[in-house]
Order: structure tokens, then C-alpha cells, then sequence
């Protein structure tokens, strides 16, 4: 393993994921001001187009995989199917019952998924995949040259 070319995909995970993290940020930030909603609805809506933002730009330019998406979908579907209920559950309860603030909640959850997520996404999703897309290849051919 290659420690500087891992440094670099952390810091484009984290760089990917913050635009993500905005997405979601900014998608709740509007409901929770606009809507009447509980905490719940508000939050799953922001975290589905967060996390389609942050896969397809992960798989593109992070770990530039060329393997199944559908397969690598399934894959972070999967985690979602675990990360979803239990944020949800944890942040509903801190932000409906505690009465913690609504986006100091949402902003907890998004650091717990970001280091969650990278993990995951690095050692199962696209562990076989890494670099193996036509532009990870052209771009070692022109590091050979």
C-alpha cells in the first residue's frame, strides 16, 4: 500500500464527504425551517441525497472503481441499512426528547458517518475495485512515463 496515495484518498474522502455533509446540512436546514416536520423525516430526506451525492463522487474520484455499481450500491445500501435506523433512532431521541438542538444533532450524526463510512467504503465496498477505472489507468500509465 502506497502511504501517500492512501493520504491523498483520505483527504479526498473528507473533501467529498464535507461537500456532502453541505448537501445534507443545507437540505435540512430548509426543512427544518420551512416544514412543521419532526426531527425523523427531515433527516432521512437530507441523508438519502447526501449519500447519493458522496458515492458518486467517491466511487469517481476517490476510489476511482471501475467494479459493479450496482453491487457497490448494495454494498453502502447495506451500511445505510444499519447507520440509518440507528442515527435516526439516537438523533430523534436527542432531538425530540432531550431537546437537544435539531442541527447540533444532525451535525454529530454527519461526523459519525463520515468516519463510519470511509472505512467501510475503503476496506468492503471498494477494497478489490481501487483504481481500477480508465482514468486511474491512464494516469498510471503517465506516472510511468
Amino acid at each position: 500500500m502506497n502511504k501517500r496515495k492512501e493520504i491523498i484518498r483520505s483527504i479526498k474522502f473528507v473533501l467529498f464527504s464535507i461537500s456532502a455533509g453541505v448537501v445534507e446540512f443545507v437540505s435540512f436546514a430548509l426543512m427544518d425551517s420551512f416544514t412543521p416536520w419532526a426531527y425523523w423525516p427531515k433527516y432521512l430526506i437530507a441523508l438519502t441525497l447526501s449519500v447519493l451525492w458522496n458515492f458518486t463522487l467517491n466511487r469517481r474520484f476517490t476510489f476511482r472503481s471501475a467494479g459493479n455499481v450496482p453491487i457497490a450500491m448494495l454494498k453502502v445500501a447495506c451500511f445505510y441499512a444499519v447507520f440509518t435506523p440507528v442515527s435516526t433512532i439516537l438523533g430523534s431521541y436527542l432531538a425530540d426528547t432531550c431537546g437537544w438542538n435539531n442541527l447540533l444533532v444532525t451535525i454529530l450524526n454527519m461526523a459519525a458517518n463520515l468516519i463510519t463510512e470511509y472505512l467501510y467504503d475503503r476496506y468492503f465496498v471498494f477494497r478489490k475495485t481501487i483504481d481500477t477505472s480508465k482514468k486511474a489507468n491512464n494516469s498510471k500509465g503517465k506516472a510511468k512515463s
